[in-house]
């Protein structure tokens, strides 16, 4: 067996260690959710958890570690017979992105139900992490289906199975941790306020810290064991804190200006919902006990706040997680005692009345609220906060700042700051985009078989059922109807003598059903001079920021091209992350020439690529253009052979004319026609909008214009 990396070994990163020790003491906090760039221990830290964990006391030979001082009574294994027990350590199960269903929450088996009538169920992992830690690397790759009953399990502590009439229901009781990176995708906003904490984590910036974390994790990786028994003490030291916390918690007084404060600081932050408030108590109460006192004290207020509220801010998901530090503190001391207690200290971690002062014990160093254990070396230096890096493709180059000339040429008609260095064509300092707004629902046409999401019509595994067919594999979703029909005629021949219907495993019927799936949704973006003109780049970024949120709340993968002046680019990779794609947008320049035809190549490049990555998730080009072509020879011929390329592979496109004023070319709608997609002008974007109603990406109209 690996020996686990200490927990009392990670450099740094004190408030995660917090975060997962509160949970430790206190399971009914919710679980923690932690953020954070690759590489930052967030692994490392969760697994190491398990070894600090108290040992559990189980009903010998139970599969769901019932408590034989008090088992389950609808265990599925019992009723159980008063026994001594068995004693083993807490489980780490570990939850794989590619779960299933019934992976997570158990199978039955259709097959001895039907022709027996017995509830055969065999248990998920839902059922092995029970009274231990479920972790869940990626949980924002997980599809929302399974994260939903993984939240319902571990709010209601229990799990139920339903199928075809059968019910099993075990108790489900876990320290729930995720961990994620955000530069893959954001959870929805209801999912992230189902975790109790939240941890954003970042790599020290301190050359000393992180020469630290080499050295220890080199020693490590050279003789585990060993570098394990230089810190037993330590780790011994934190497994009987927790014992002790936990034995203490129950006597912790929540008194009512504790209470008080924790309600005004919930309503100050304008946070949805009662979940917040009944948290950040439940937290509270477990950094009082973890610091070994039975009083809550206005630091414990303060750092149940600070782990507990920044993920529920989030109005959308452009929005960063966060809290003003400054605007707590005055709602905290507006309605905090007039006078501290005498016990109280002053961030000291402690704040008991021993006296003890350890200030290498808590977060940044002996903050408020308890913390962790105590380290040597140079890591005990207060760990960075989470610093915001900017992309370089993110930054507009100051010398970019240019004027345009005139619109013929594809320039905007006002006037910017200085021409572009080197003789480039002349560019437009980066606009704000214009306010978003809820736009039509474009889909992809036909049935896919892609990821779960909510764009385009699928095959998938959540759904209305469509029908029936023969299970490729073990049988998932059971079509009940069909898998009668199917054993019924053989009954006579199979000797059926009793009531039970005789089922072999030929008769199972699984059911096929029709959801919706998640699409790549690729933005092809003219970043010309002509675009700027009339300032009509805040309304294109407006849509395109409109239809970015649109396909994160349709679970999509995104990705940006853009092209001006003589040349396109892959502004973002396809990705899960519409933030990146956001803060892309933001920072894109205007100016120069049309160079439509590198768009579309670039844009069919792209597309290629990701066909070969991912084949089941079918693309949907949106391309932001007013359809002009300018720069190069033949420019309008080419743009019409690239468009023809997307058009011979099928892929399903809509153009978004941006063009306006009084007189109109049509040459966006021209373009959609070659692509053999759809246009609509900003105004039929909007869903609120009486041009007409859901628009599928199909090219029935611009075969109509042309017939005509």
């Amino acid at each position: 067996m690996t020996t686990p990396y200490p927990f009392t070994a990670v450099v740094g990163q004190d408030d995660l260690r917090l975060a997962l020790l509160l949970n430790a003491v206190s399971p009914a906090v919710g679980g923690v959710l932690v953020r954070g760039e690759k590489g930052t221990a967030k692994s490392t830290a969760v697994r190491a958890l398990s070894a600090l964990m108290p040992d559990v006391d189980v009903v010998a030979e139970c599969r769901f570690s019932c408590d034989p001082a008090g088992p389950d009574p609808q265990c599925p294994d019992g009723p159980h017979a008063e026994t001594p027990g068995a004693q083993r350590g807490a489980r780490m199960v570990e939850l794989p992105v590619g779960a299933s269903e019934d992976r997570l929450v158990g199978a039955l088996d259709i097959e001895r139900a039907l022709s027996e009538g017995v509830k055969a169920f065999e248990p998920g992992l839902l059922a092995d992490a029970h009274r231990g830690i479920l972790y869940v690397d990626e949980v924002n790759l997980l599809h929302d289906h399974l994260v939903d009953l993984l939240l319902d399990a571990a709010a209601m502590g229990a799990s139920y199975v339903e199928r075809e009439g059968v019910s099993v229901r075990h108790a489900a009781r876990f320290l729930l941790v995720g961990t994620m990176n955000p530069e893959e995708g954001e959870l929805r906003p209801q999912l992230l306020d189902r975790f109790g904490l939240t941890v954003e984590v970042a790599a020290s910036r301190e050359p000393e810290q992180r020469v630290e974390v080499v050295k220890r994790r080199l020693a490590y990786d050279d003789h585990p064991e060993e570098f394990a028994g230089r810190w037993a003490e330590d780790e011994a030291e934190v497994r009987a804190k927790i014992v002790a916390a936990r034995e203490l918690l129950p006597q912790v007084q929540l008194g009512d200006r504790a209470l008080t404060q924790i309600a005004a600081t919930c309503a100050a932050f304008e946070v949805d919902g009662m979940r917040a408030d009944i948290v950040m108590a439940r937290t509270a109460t477990a950094l009082a006990a973890w610091a070994g006192r039975t009083d809550v004290l206005a630091e414990d207020v303060r750092q149940a706040a600070l782990l507990a509220l920044p993920h529920r801010r989030r109005r959308n998901p452009f929005d960063a997680p966060g809290l003003d530090e400054d605007k707590l503190d005055e709602t905290l001391d507006e309605f905090g005692p007039e006078d501290e207690p005498e016990g109280e200290s002053e961030g000291d971690g402690g704040g008991g009345d021993d006296g003890d002062d350890d200030p290498d014990g808590g977060p940044d160093g002996g903050g408020p609220g308890g913390g962790v254990p105590p380290q040597d070396g140079p890591h005990d230096a207060p760990h960075d906060a989470p610093q915001e890096t900017k992309d370089p493709q993110d930054t507009p180059n100051p010398q970019d700042d240019a004027p345009a000339g005139d619109d013929r040429e594809d320039s905007p008609e006002e006037p910017a700051a200085a021409p572009a260095s080197g003789g480039g064509a002349p560019e437009q300092k980066p606009v704000a985009a214009g306010e978003p707004f809820r736009t039509k629902m474009l889909s992809v046409p036909g049935l896919g078989e892609g990821a779960s999401g909510r764009r385009s019509r699928a095959r998938t595994e959540h759904g209305r059922t469509t029908g029936a067919t023969r299970p490729r594999g073990a049988l998932t979703k059971l079509h009940l109807a069909a898998t009668v029909q199917a054993a019924a005629p053989h009954q006579r021949a199979r000797g059926r003598s009793g009531r039970g219907l005789v089922v072999r495993r030929d008769d199972l019927r699984q059911a096929t059903r029709e959801g919706r799936e998640g699409n790549l949704v690729l933005f092809v973006v003219d970043a010309s001079g002509s675009m700027a003109a009339r300032q009509r780049m805040t309304a294109v970024k407006g849509a395109v920021l409109s239809l970015l949120l649109d396909a994160y709340q349709r679970r999509d993968k995104v990705g940006l091209v853009t092209f001006r002046k003589s040349a396109a680019e892959v502004a973002l990779p396809p990705t899960s992350s519409v933030d990146a794609a956001a803060s892309r947008l933001e920072s894109l320049p205007t100016g120069g020439r049309t160079p439509l035809a590198a768009g579309l190549l670039k844009a069919h490049e792209v597309l290629r690529v990701e066909r070969l990555r991912d084949p089941a998730r079918r693309p949907l080009m949106v391309v932001v253009t007013d359809g002009r072509a300018t720069g190069g020879p033949e420019p309008v011929q080419l743009a019409g052979r690239a468009a023809g390329l997307h058009a011979a592979e099928g892929t399903a496109s809509v153009v978004v004319d941006c063009e306006t004023g009084m007189v109109r070319l049509g040459l966006a709608t021209e373009l959609a026609g070659r692509l053999g997609g759809t246009a609509v002008t900003l105004d039929e974007l909007r869903a609120d909008s009486i041009a007409g109603l859901v628009k599928d990406v199909t090219g029935t109209q611009n075969t109509i214009r042309r017939a005509a």
